[in-house]
């Protein structure tokens, strides 16, 4: 079927405003996608909706249900997501945007699922209904992408961050850090903290640092994601005072993450605490990547945000297990060798052996820079042995 020219605002502006609907649902439809939907008629909005929480109508029905009337002949409905086109807990989509007589669909992106990638537009098309899809799809494919791999791997997004100078350092030589980035890159990260299910750091981080790994946005309540503490030795166990990750209103959602090597003293003083503990029967105090990220997928957390300091983030990356990398660099130089670099464990002989970011993406925060993107590792990754491995 041929496209034909919207009226009024052109396609792209309302996808806009329907992608700001979507991000309503910022960190609370896992482990589904965030969705935003509104419809026009005349090319004037008449109706918003958005997928607010796993379980609740799909931004469509939503939108369709504020509307509370037949649309009109010349009604459109402009959707960040491929509509659904199988029955779940709230039914199809399509079944409901047919039923409601909206002839005209205009889409983003498309469903990421392998299993009924462009299904639902087929449905629609074949009942008669213009579909006009891939508008501002890479805007909207970006908002959803830790469902995106969840979907498509059934394994959550393994993302690290980072804050480094230019010249790739992320603390100087005495292992001071506070502040690189300014304020913009720090709210900046924050905001990504409640995007995530789950944050994760190494005991360094915690014993250094005492951070409370909760998402302080201005406006909005403080939240707390799952806190993962990799502690293979359970040092944190034996801090006193105990951290704040024990003692503040969401240490319930602080597991600790170690081997059967710990000791049984530990564990009880970790559940003393009031954490959680994820033990893992392996010789040694590092957990494998591997079997953290199948623990994960079994407890249903489809992203974990990795803050943890130089080692945890560089052994992910020679293990390549990081997935994602969000990198906040400041125009700051500490020309000081022996400071603590960004990444270490790597020895590429070319450019070619080198780990890139692709689908990358820049957003200037102030005088800081954010750059993310997937991780896209070498045919040949070559591995510095002499990295240390410790949890």
């Amino acid at each position: 079927m041929s496209r034909a020219e919207p009226c009024g605002a052109p396609d792209e502006v309302l996808m806009r405003q329907a992608l700001g609907l979507a991000r309503r649902g910022w960190g609370n439809t896992h482990p589904n996608p965030m969705v935003g939907a509104l419809i026009s008629e005349n090319g004037r909005v008449v109706a918003e909706g958005f997928h607010a929480r796993d379980g609740a109508p799909h931004a469509e029905r939503v939108a369709l249900a504020a509307l509370g009337r037949r649309p009109k002949a010349d009604a459109v409905l402009y959707v960040t997501l491929e509509p659904c086109s199988t029955e779940g807990r709230t039914g199809s989509c399509t079944e409901a945007i047919l039923a409601s007589g909206i002839r005209r669909v205009v889409a983003g992106a498309t469903d990421p699922n392998p299993s009924h990638a462009g299904r639902g537009f087929t449905v629609l098309r074949e009942a008669g209904v213009e579909v006009v899809s891939g508008v501002l799809g890479d805007a909207c494919g970006d908002l959803n992408l830790i469902f995106n791999h969840w979907i498509t791997r059934r394994q959550p997004l393994f993302a690290g961050k980072v804050a480094a100078t230019l010249d790739g350092r992320m603390a100087t030589r005495l292992g001071e850090s506070k502040w690189i980035t300014g304020e913009p890159a720090r709210a900046n990260g924050h905001r990504w903290r409640r995007l995530f299910p789950a944050i994760a750091v190494g005991a360094g981080t915690v014993a250094k640092d005492d951070p409370s790994l909760t998402a302080r946005i201005a406006g909005e309540p403080e939240w707390a994601p799952v806190r993962f503490v990799f502690d293979g030795a359970l040092r944190t166990a034996s801090v006193a005072p105990s951290p704040r990750l024990f003692n503040d209103a969401f240490r319930a959602r602080t597991v600790v993450v170690t081997t059967a090597e710990a000791g049984a003293e530990g564990v009880a003083r970790i559940r003393q605490l009031g954490a959680d503990i994820w033990i893992f029967d392996t010789p040694g105090r590092r957990v494998p990547w591997e079997l953290f990220r199948a623990r994960c997928a079994e407890a249903g957390i489809s992203g974990v945000y990795f803050e943890g300091g130089s080692d945890i983030l560089s052994q992910l990356i020679v293990s390549r297990q990081m997935d994602y990398l969000f990198v906040y660099q400041a125009p700051t130089l500490f020309g000081d060798g022996q400071a603590v670099p960004l990444l270490q464990g790597l020895s590429p002989a070319r450019p070619d052996d080198a780990v890139r970011l692709r689908d990358v993406r820049r957003e200037a925060l102030g005088e800081d820079w954010l750059t993310r993107g997937a991780v896209a590792y070498p045919n040949r990754l070559v591995v510095d042995e002499n990295l240390p491995r410790v949890q």
